[in-house]
């Protein structure tokens, strides 16, 4: 079979043998490329067959990927699978799927990306369609996964984890935990009375900033981008009244100074040493905070899910993670799909949970008796994950995050006012997502 280009599958080995020598690193045009997804039609067409693929993904720091592969292996003698473990650093393995990608490299049969990921590879025509023959069953997932995994209305890559926000609180200090963003703001005196911060989430200038501003706008009822991804739809009452939220956070000092320079593991340390009443952060943290031995909060803290805007409703965490997607240049995608129906299996699900904390894409797993009892953060996940958003869908998402991280970040700092900050956030996201960067 042929690919987009007419070359055969050796011959594309032996241009991105030749692409690689002659350049060392090929440009990462993350941000280019057509809007419209399906390219690549003749490269989609071919490789519809079996034999052994290679599946690439991050670092497996939970040490449960090979196991999986392990079982599959057994079972598919004439279908073995190799891992090909990247760095645990998020940009570089983006950046070496976009190279292979480029260099149309036939060895890249399934890939791990992240959700924010999907759309921009979708678009440029590298992801195999799940449509016709790849059709996937999506019936038992929890929706918001599938949602954020689709591009122009089709499914382009499998969910395989997820992730949503939790509120960490002291249940010594606070009982019940708030249910919105003002009732947690009115119990900060507590934490005053007790010497400690307040409230604390990820607000240094990374990937991180962009989550929580995210999650302030759309659970104050705004939004980033319009439901087609074409417009910035950040110049509302709504999304002003989220970034300000956060804003009058920090000037009244609920926020602590320090955290604008918080990632996941400083407020994580500042929580379990103690010194914090309230940390948004993810799911991993709960395991830790009962289990490290400098934590002081192992009997002293509740999880519940992220403060709304006063309407009765959770606040609507940002969806975390990933998918497994087939590239169009694999040489053998009917081994490929069967493959990524295995990772979404009951059983590997079940198994990535129990054995690595990773949050399940079934939605029956998140009401098992037995794995409650073992998670009991589960149900406050599932309603996290359940009222989830994910973050701008778009090809042109390196250039939208960058422009959310660098307004929101001077708002928070205080170098521009949330009016300014907000309209230059709607500016530089609508120019992103018109390809002008």
């Amino acid at each position: 079979m042929f690919g987009k280009s007419g070359k055969s599958p050796a011959a594309r080995r032996i241009s991105f043998s030749l692409a690689l020598a002659a350049t060392g690193v090929l440009a990462l045009g993350a941000c280019g490329g057509g809007d419209s997804g399906g390219g690549n039609s003749d490269a989609a067409q071919s490789g519809n067959s079996t034999g052994p693929i290679t599946y690439v993904q991050g670092k497996d720091n939970s040490g449960i990927v090979q196991p999986a592969i392990d079982k599959w292996n057994a079972a598919h003698p004439d279908q073995q699978v190799t891992l090909k473990e990247q760095t645990d650093q998020a940009d570089q393995q983006h950046d070496d799927l976009v190279q292979n990608f480029q260099a149309e490299n036939a060895d890249y049969d399934v890939v791990s990306v992240d959700n924010i990921w999907t759309s921009e590879f979708a678009a440029k025509g590298w992801l195999q369609p799940l449509t016709g023959d790849y059709e996937l069953d999506t019936s038992n997932l929890l929706e918001p996964t599938v949602q954020a995994e689709t591009y122009n209305d089709t499914l382009y890559a499998a969910p395989t984890t997820s992730d949503g926000g939790l509120l960490y609180y002291r249940k010594d200090l606070v009982p019940t935990p708030p249910k919105s963003w003002d009732e947690m703001m009115s119990m900060c005196p507590i934490a005053q009375q007790n010497g400690i911060d307040c409230y604390a989430g990820q607000f240094a200038q990374y990937e991180g900033l962009t989550v929580n501003t995210a999650e302030a706008i759309n659970t104050f009822g705004g939004s980033i981008l319009s439901e087609d991804g074409k417009t910035a739809t950040l110049d509302t009452p709504e999304a002003k009244a989220g970034l300000e939220a956060l804003v009058e956070g920090f000037q009244d000092g609920n926020i602590p100074r320090q955290a604008i320079t918080y990632q996941e593991e400083q407020g994580r340390q500042s929580f379990e040493d103690g010194k914090l009443m309230f940390l948004r952060n993810w799911p991993y943290v709960y395991s830790l905070a009962k289990t490290d031995g400098s934590s002081t909060v192992k009997d002293t803290f509740g999880v519940a899910p992220l403060p709304g805007n006063g309407d009765g409703k959770p606040g609507a965490s940002s969806l975390g993670g990933h998918a497994a997607g087939i590239s169009v240049y694999s040489d053998h995608k009917e081994t490929a799909f069967e493959f990524v129906k295995f990772l979404q299996s009951e059983e590997i699900q079940r198994d990535w949970l129990t054995q690595g904390s990773a949050a399940p894409v079934i939605s029956s797993l998140y009401d098992d008796a037995a794995l409650v009892e073992q998670f009991p953060y589960l149900p406050e996940l599932k309603t996290s994950i359940e009222n989830a958003v994910p973050r701008p869908v778009t090809p042109f998402y390196p250039a939208v995050t960058k422009a959310i991280q660098d307004n929101a970040f001077a708002a928070l700092s205080g170098s521009k006012d949330t009016d300014t900050a907000l309209s230059d956030m709607q500016k530089s996201v609508q120019n992103a997502i018109a390809g002008g960067q």
